[in-house]
Formats: structure tokens, C-alpha cells, sequence
């Protein structure tokens, strides 16, 4: 899978970071959600998912091509 670079927030060149895949599709780097209680509350949660905590600005900066 080709991962195209879509942008950060960070300065440092850490996460969060988004990219794009060659089909269109968004992948998100960014910090684990921990948080038992949010944890908790998260619904039909499948197998192999995992759940990560994007800034707002990171989602207001950048929007994926059309």
C-alpha cells in the first residue's frame, strides 16, 4: 500500500499526521485512545480495530482531494 503524505500538526515532524492511500482512503497517525471511560462508551467495536485521538485543527487544516 502507497501511503501519500497529506499533512501535520506538529512542528517537530511527529504525529498527528495524516496520509492518503492510493484508493482514497485516510490513515491517521496519532496517539492511542486510553481513556476507560471513552473506551467504554465506543460501540460495535470490531476485532482488530483501534482507536486514535485526532486534533480538531489537524481535521480543519487539511481535507482530502476530491
Amino acid at each position: 500500500m502507497k501511503l501519500t503524505f497529506i499533512g501535520s500538526t506538529s512542528d517537530d515532524g511527529q504525529c498527528p499526521t495524516l496520509y492518503e492511500t492510493e484508493t482514497g482512503d485516510i490513515v491517521v497517525q496519532g496517539h492511542a485512545l486510553t481513556d476507560q471511560e471513552a473506551l467504554a462508551q465506543l460501540r460495535h467495536v470490531l476485532p482488530g480495530e483501534t482507536f486514535v485521538v485526532v486534533p480538531r485543527a489537524l481535521l480543519t487544516r487539511f481535507s482530502p482531494k476530491e
